[in-house]
């Protein structure tokens, strides 16, 4: 029986168990449901021993535990392999608006709905049917590359405890490439490959005047107004191409590759629809040069997320305010660092402030790094073949806007990354009525069988 030919013998086998993971309500950022990770960690452990992995091990943090099983190659020489993904969950408020219980998994037609199916139990666990289904077909006792899944417990509450975890067990995680099982495709029929994930940093803007709120009689225009300085800095933060101003916040940026540019123009964009989804926008803005996805993919940003100051109840209130305030976040792509551009940030508003004003600038955190795999590396290529043999169709490239723990897995492991993922961006992860599609699972459970064979070759 070949690859393909298992898993459709054994899907009933497998969403059966995959609905019994499922069930366990594993929400890392509860803490009334910490136990409830607990418990979902020794499910998978407990599975990954029955299915055959010779070390499986739930790995302690001072949070919440993750899953470790290691399955060596026959061939002592052959690369290594980490497997990345996570088993607790988000929230599921607001109840009322979820169709059937969250975690009462529900098939409806070709849809398995319940929290965790695609992010990130889904994605998961069709790694352990692909690798079934590999060794069945070859009649294999091992797979032709050694394979390290590493499953964590807090990536929904921001991963707190994995870069400790990453160093501590450096030495047990060797591995010549990190495979990630935690992102999307375009869509059920337009196959794709992700390639990068945006980074993260956030600060927040202090100005302060008068020590006390003045009346704007008898002082206004004659004195430093917080709220004109603050509007002042953040018109300024962007130049009148959409370009962020902060000294040298292009100086790492990986540029879009001429390459990356016409396959993203391949992929079937409806501006008009993507802006509907995007809250009824009236129209696309940013960086002028670039398209819209590649400003959402591959171009950093800067977004002023709130700003207060002054009076904001009823009525007139005519007063020169004795402070404002502002929230900014940068988005960031490969190969910035949030602290670097969090000092050019302090910096560039130490030089721009005011006479009478006092700045402060607060960054609550280190921020979270991007992570970028370019398009023509031999372990993208190997996955890119994998999917093209699974789903019988081109595969395109993507990127996406979001921020995880990948940078960490690749800069503590010293080993590149490779996305292998089939949620759909409608699969309402983090939101009421999650879903995966049923087939997909199948798919990638087939493209994952297909890379271990493909990296093989293609890491020595």
């Amino acid at each position: 029986m070949d690859v393909a030919g298992y898993i459709q013998a054994n899907k009933a086998e497998f969403f059966a168990d995959l609905k019994e993971w499922l069930a366990i309500p594993s929400i890392s950022g509860h803490p009334g449901h910490a136990e409830d990770v607990r418990r979902s960690a020794q499910w998978l452990a407990t599975y990954l021993r029955t299915m055959g992995f010779p070390t499986v091990e739930v790995w302690e943090t001072e949070g919440l535990p993750a899953v470790f099983a290691e399955w060596p190659a026959a061939d002592p020489d052959a690369p290594a392999v980490v497997v990345y993904g996570h088993h607790d969950v988000q929230p599921v408020e607001p109840l009322d608006e979820w169709e059937t219980d969250p975690f009462t998994p529900v098939e409806d037609g070709d849809r398995l709905i319940a929290r965790g199916a695609s992010d990130d139990k889904g994605q998961v666990f069709f790694h352990t049917l692909g690798l079934r289904a590999l060794m069945a077909a070859g009649d294999a006792a091992a797979p032709p590359v050694t394979i390290k899944l590493l499953v964590e417990g807090e990536e929904e509450s921001g991963s707190v405890h994995f870069a400790e975890l990453l160093r501590e067990h450096r030495d047990r995680l060797a591995c010549d490439a990190v495979v990630i099982s935690d992102t999307t495709m375009w869509s059920a029929d337009v196959p794709s490959i992700c390639t990068g994930m945006r980074g993260l940093t956030e600060v927040e803007l202090s100005l302060y005047g008068p020590d006390t709120d003045l009346h704007s009689g008898s002082f206004g225009g004659a004195v430093p107004n917080p709220l004109h300085a603050l509007a002042d800095l953040l018109a300024a933060l962007h130049d009148a191409d959409g370009r962020v101003t902060l000294p040298g916040f292009y100086d790492d940026v990986v540029p879009v590759t001429d390459e990356e540019r016409e396959l993203f123009a391949r992929l079937p964009f409806d501006e008009a629809a993507w802006l509907r989804t995007a809250g009824n926008s009236r129209a696309a803005h940013g960086e002028k040069g670039h398209t819209t996805l590649e400003r959402v993919w591959a171009r950093p940003t800067a977004e002023v997320n709130g700003m207060w100051g002054g009076h904001t109840g009823h009525g007139g209130k005519t007063i020169v305010p004795r402070e404002a305030h502002a929230k900014i976040s940068f988005r960031l792509v490969a190969h910035q660092e949030p602290r670097k551009v969090q000092e050019a940030f302090r910096a560039w508003v130490a030089e721009r402030t005011p006479p009478g004003i006092r700045a402060e600038v607060t960054i609550p955190g280190g921020g979270v790094r991007p992570c970028f795999s370019p398009i023509d590396s031999p372990g993208v290529r190997a996955a890119q073949r994998a999917m093209e043999r699974a789903f019988g169709k081109p595969v395109l490239f993507t990127r996406e806007g979001g921020s995880g723990p990948e940078a960490d897995l690749a800069d503590i492991l010293g080993a590149p990354l490779i996305f292998l993922a089939v949620g759909l961006d409608e699969d309402r992860i983090h939101a009421p009525n999650e879903k995966v599609e049923m087939p997909l699972l199948l798919k990638g459970a087939e493209a994952a069988a297909y890379l271990w064979e493909e990296l093989a070759t293609a890491l020595r």
